[in-house]
């Protein structure tokens, strides 16, 4: 009696996709903010709002064609990125419309610019650009490790995209800080793109010097120090996050710039040092500009005491959201229910966050915290899922700016930090923070696709082909 020995591989047989999961967790991303909506509606007039079925056939649209994109050019990539982006993005669009009917920010805003526009419509349309994007980089980019040819190239526009606020005519100051620019009658953030540019920089950078930064001169305390010569990058990284800091009243940009790019050091050297220098050496910047630049010291200032009469008498934000998520309890007073709108001009964008404390209480906000959290993870296993040294560290890197940009905003917002002027990923209205996160969720796809996917079939040996085991 003889057998043929057969051999049979993932490639061969074939990986789950777990496109079909994306596809079921979608409808649940766009149902519930359709619910929401519904609910908002009823609490505000005790009618159904007449958009609710345009909104949502136009979020449903939008996720179906991004699932559609990803089933075909992504095939393999992680099930969670999207559905998970998606519901953000519709939570947010639901809660800016429910702005848009407060009477006070209506009459707020015609006192101060003179006519009111509604914001939900504008956000919509940035969604839908921000999906656009994210087909467009799943379509152009085949292949993540294309961008690694591009790393210095990406160094020089990352430092132009951070310029362009300081260019007379092009860039604006809005509230004392430098980081917009307008360009045919839209506001611009270029912050929010540098970010991913930035990551494809450090990410090539870190790739090839890794090996040298990581090697210890002598122990301190238990901590390997890096040799002189290789302080040189991380003091150049500071020294741009302070020149940010300082000429651009940006502390958000320049705590994610220096913050992401410890991050991404540490990961890549394997070093605890590297983050006990970067926390040093953030801390002595944050402190130094604050001790002589008037916009960073009032809002340091306004975050240890929001309540202070000159605090008040300059701003009443930082209080009233504060009181927005004392106000909301554990359950919150019912979507639509709440007033954030006494937050004034902000709340639809970096206080956002209140309304959702206020009127979903504690339980919304930290369901909405861990949808960011169980986001940053997937990036996480991405990265740690990725077969080459530069995907792992790109991954690392867009997560960690995401990671870090929740944490500056939530925490500013909540009073943990000072203020910082960014706004959250998805939720707040804003269309340079919608379109550039799609761009990096489009990414973070690419390559969980490109780790995910099951390795080629060996080529057929003929010689083993023809070998048989003989057995009596």
């Amino acid at each position: 009696m003889s057998s043929t020995t057969h051999t049979s591989t993932i490639g061969a047989i074939g990986a789950p996709s777990r496109r079909n999961t994306e596809l079921a967790l979608l409808a649940f991303a766009v149902v519930i903010p359709l619910f929401a909506y519904m609910n908002v509606g009823l609490a505000l007039t005790g009618e159904l709002p007449t958009g609710m079925l345009g909104y949502g056939l136009g979020l449903g649209m939008l996720a179906g064609v991004g699932h559609i994109v990803v089933r075909k050019f992504a095939p393999y990539a992680d099930p969670l990125l999207l559905p998970l982006a998606t519901l953000l993005n519709g939570l947010g669009l639901v809660v800016v419309w429910r702005l848009d009917q407060s009477e006070k920010l209506q009459q707020r805003a015609e006192a101060q610019f003179g006519a009111f526009s509604p914001s939900a419509p504008n956000q919509l349309m940035y969604s839908a650009i921000g999906v656009a994007l994210f087909v467009g980089v799943l379509l152009l980019l085949k292949d993540h490790r294309v961008l690694q040819r591009y790393t210095y190239i990406s160094m020089v526009g990352a430092l132009v995209l951070l310029l362009l606020p300081l260019v007379p005519g092009l860039g604006m100051n809005v509230f004392g800080a430098k980081i917009w620019i307008s360009v045919g009658g839209f506001s611009i953030q270029p912050g929010e793109f540098a970010k991913i540019v930035i990551a494809i920089f450090f990410a090539g950078y870190l790739m090839v010097k890794r090996d040298a930064l990581a090697l210890a001169s002598r122990r301190f305390m238990g901590l390997y120090l890096p040799r002189g010569r290789d302080l040189g990058p991380i003091i150049v990284v500071w020294a741009m996050s302070i020149l940010i800091l300082v000429f651009e009243t940006d502390l958000g940009t320049s705590l994610l710039f220096f913050g992401m790019f410890v991050v991404m050091l540490y990961v890549a050297t394997e070093r605890t040092s590297w983050i006990v220098f970067g926390l040093l050496m953030s801390a002595v910047g944050a402190v130094g500009v604050a001790s002589f630049e008037p916009h960073v010291q009032q809002r340091v200032d306004a975050w240890l005491n929001p309540f202070a009469p000159e605090t008040l008498a300059q701003t009443d934000q930082i209080a009233q959201s504060l009181m927005a998520f004392g106000s909301g309890g554990v359950l919150g007073t019912g979507l639509g229910q709440g007033n954030s709108d006494l937050i004034g001009f902000a709340a639809n964008s970096d206080f956002i966050l209140a309304t959702f404390g206020e009127e979903m209480g504690l339980a919304g906000v930290m369901a909405i915290l861990l949808i960011y959290g169980l986001i940053v993870e997937r990036g996480v296993r991405t990265a740690l899922a990725a077969r080459d040294p530069f995907g792992k560290l790109l991954a690392i890197g867009l997560s960690g700016a995401f990671a870090i940009q929740v944490f500056v905003v939530a925490g500013g917002v909540m009073g943990l930090i000072p203020l910082t002027g960014m706004t959250m990923p998805f939720l707040a209205y804003g269309g340079s923070s919608v379109i550039a996160n799609w761009a990096l969720v489009g990414i973070l796809i690419r390559i969980s696709d490109t780790a995910r996917r099951p390795a080629p079939s060996p080529a057929p040996n003929p010689d083993a082909e023809m070998t048989q085991v003989v057995r009596p």
